[in-house]
């Protein structure tokens, strides 16, 4: 019995070998015999866990991750359309001046300049309005219509006048013709000759009272070919461009003598303003005529640049300050008069190498740096600083002139390249 137990053990032996060696046995017998490989290439025991699936089959595998620039540290890559729509503005690093400014507050008011005021010489009806408050008017542009009396009695004066002017000037030339002729006497040509004067000067009156009403020479001219109707009606034109910023009358509005109203418009011309400043007497001696201001406002994102153009000799009795003027432009409108505004006054400049404007500059973990444009998008570089304005900063080191920086609303750049940082 124990010999035929040793005999089959040893016939299990020789087929668990002849199994390891043949590959083309039957995967039932592999696995009668434990041979049978598992998910891994090996057997797992009874209690072994479940192997994982491979990464070819995990959806996050196939899928890069989102991460600017990770294996070049402080390279930020952005398109150009993802700099647009950040609103960030590129700068290039030049030579430049930085100036030492009084900071001094002040109100945009109208250019003086560019005011006008429409009102009537005689008595009259608003017959016609045709602008309204906050119209854009161009030069001699006609704003009203207006009916008057005085205009008819005026105009039928001047036609009479002229009428009577052409008949005398054709007498005097033919007297003049006949005494050349010695045809008629001495006596007949100097009448004609006075009579003709005196009609001149009888249609000159007429044209100057028409002038004195307010109509221009191209009115006058043209007097004879209205219809009749038309003698009434006088058109108030706009001296200037500008908009309308009052109308005082209605219409049928009677406008004129007798403590009636004389001012129908108001007319701003608006494309450049003043800002008056309050300057103290300690800061007065500082100031000159023609030094340029800079201009902000905490509403407006922009600033503008302008100089003095008038420093009151007296000061003002209550402020014990000095009435300062300056000029700026004002072509989209966005300095409205009566807005507060702050204006900073350079009084010494000096010029240096290299400078950017302020808001370039950012610290990352106590160093100043600034964001280089690349072909990729933006490269930081750190950079030493030296003096400095409310504007502008000198570049000792890390820029070279001619290189485009981000220049405004380079925040956003720093937050990202932080976020890259802490996710490394």
């Amino acid at each position: 019995m124990i010999g035929r137990l040793a005999l089959c053990i040893v016939a299990l032996a020789i087929g668990v070998s002849v199994a390891s060696f043949v590959p083309g046995l039957s995967q039932s017998l592999r696995s009668v015999v434990g041979l049978a490989p598992g998910p891994g290439g090996l057997a797992p025991g009874p209690g072994a866990a479940q192997p994982r699936e491979t990464a070819a089959s995990d959806p996050e595998t196939r899928l890069p991750r989102a991460k600017p620039a990770d294996d070049e540290p402080g390279i930020l890559r952005l398109a150009q359309e993802q700099i647009t729509a950040a609103g960030i503005e590129l700068t290039t690093v030049r030579g430049g001046t930085l100036a030492r400014r009084i900071t001094v507050p002040g109100t945009v008011v109208p250019h003086a300049d560019r005011i006008a005021r429409l009102s009537v010489r005689l008595s009259a009806t608003v017959a016609e309005l045709r602008k309204k408050i906050g119209d854009t008017v161009a030069k001699d542009e006609i704003l009203a219509i207006l009916e008057s009396r005085e205009v008819a009695d005026a105009k039928s004066e001047y036609l009479a006048a002229r009428l009577t002017d052409e008949l005398q000037q054709d007498l005097f030339a033919r007297d003049k013709m006949l005494w050349d002729k010695r045809v008629s006497n001495e006596q007949q040509f100097l009448r004609s000759r006075n009579a003709a004067a005196q009609t001149r000067m009888r249609l000159d009156i007429a044209r100057q009272k028409l002038l004195a009403l307010g109509l221009a020479q191209e009115e006058i001219a043209a007097i004879h070919e209205e219809p009749e109707g038309s003698l009434r009606r006088q058109a108030i034109r706009s001296p200037i461009a500008g908009r309308v910023v009052e109308r005082k009358v209605d219409l049928g509005t009677a406008v004129g003598r007798d403590n009636l109203e004389t001012e129908l418009f108001v007319i701003v011309d608006l494309d450049r303003v003043w800002v008056e400043l309050a300057i103290s007497p300690a800061d007065l001696p500082a100031i000159r005529e023609g030094q340029p201001v800079s201009i902000s406002a905490r509403a407006i994102t922009e600033k503008v640049d302008g100089k003095i153009v008038f420093i009151s000799p007296l000061l003002d009795k209550e402020t014990r300050s000095a009435r300062v003027v300056a000029e700026i432009a004002n072509d989209d409108g966005v300095w409205r008069p009566g807005s507060f505004v702050v204006a900073a006054i350079a009084i010494e400049e000096q010029a240096v190498p290299l400078v950017i404007p302020t808001t370039a500059v950012q610290t990352i973990d106590n160093e100043k740096v600034v964001f280089v444009r690349t072909p990729e998008g933006f490269e930081r570089r750190p950079v030493g600083l030296g003096r400095n304005d409310d504007r502008f900063v000198e570049v000792v080191t890390g820029l070279r002139s001619g290189e485009v920086i981000a220049g405004i609303n380079t925040f956003p750049l720093k937050a990202q390249l932080m976020k890259a940082l802490a996710e490394d």
